[in-house]
């Protein structure tokens, strides 16, 4: 049985009860992508009284067609390309090269506005949960999931509430574990899921962040 969640807090909230046993553990870190993924991390976060951090990914969008993945770049330097998408550039073209150039340079500007002046994410001996508010090819999660591959975290967890079948086995082959709500037959887009899907702001972002840093700095002097 499939259905739509409210919005992201309601998806967040239903998808933590499904991650209940990493609550309160010491190694475990909740990385949402932004900006979309924040709410979603931000409830999950809460409610299993762990860190949230983001881990920002871009796509590499075809020149002639932005919404159709070549690839996508994460923090931390991984690059993951669409093999079956790239067949359809002209020989000899350096659109990839243009187009990561491009996206790198916004990566660390979402960075620099996100984190600010803390450091950059330590992940050696850690578990990354790694969440989205969906999943529909699974590209950009890969390379998030490449990306904590390449800073050493020791156990990475992808979190959605709704995926396509297709990026779920996908990142299942990269992942150690995926845990999602649904992965209905039918998937078109991940807005569809949902009855509210509303532009996730920057600003939104930074304040989920900062609570979320605030609620947890509380909780530890109590």
């Amino acid at each position: 049985m499939t259905y739509r969640f409210q919005d992201r807090t309601d998806a967040g909230r239903a998808l933590a009860v499904l991650l209940a046993r990493y609550q309160a553990d010491a190694n475990a870190i909740v990385l949402a992508l932004p900006r979309g993924g924040v709410p979603v991390g931000y409830e999950v976060a809460t409610a299993l009284g762990l860190p949230l951090d983001v881990l920002v990914v871009r796509k590499l969008g075809m020149p002639s067609q932005p919404e159709l993945a070549m690839g996508a770049v994460a923090s931390g330097g991984a690059v993951v390309l669409n093999e079956d998408v790239l067949r359809y550039l002209p020989a000899g073209s350096n659109a990839v090269e243009q187009v990561k150039a491009r996206e790198l340079q916004e990566l660390a500007r979402r960075e620099k506005s996100y984190r600010g002046d803390r450091p950059a994410l330590q992940m050696r001996g850690r578990t990354g949960i790694v969440v989205d508010d969906g999943l529909a090819t699974g590209a950009t999660m890969e390379a998030a999931v490449r990306a904590l591959r390449s800073l050493d975290a020791d156990r990475i967890v992808v979190a959605v509430p709704v995926t396509s079948v297709e990026a779920r086995e996908r990142i299942a082959a990269v992942a150690d574990e995926v845990v999602c709500l649904q992965a209905p037959p039918f998937f078109s887009a991940v807005g569809q899921w949902y009855e509210r899907f509303d532009q996730t702001e920057d600003d939104e972002v930074r304040e989920l962040l900062a609570r979320s840093r605030a609620a947890l700095a509380a909780g530890s002097e109590t």
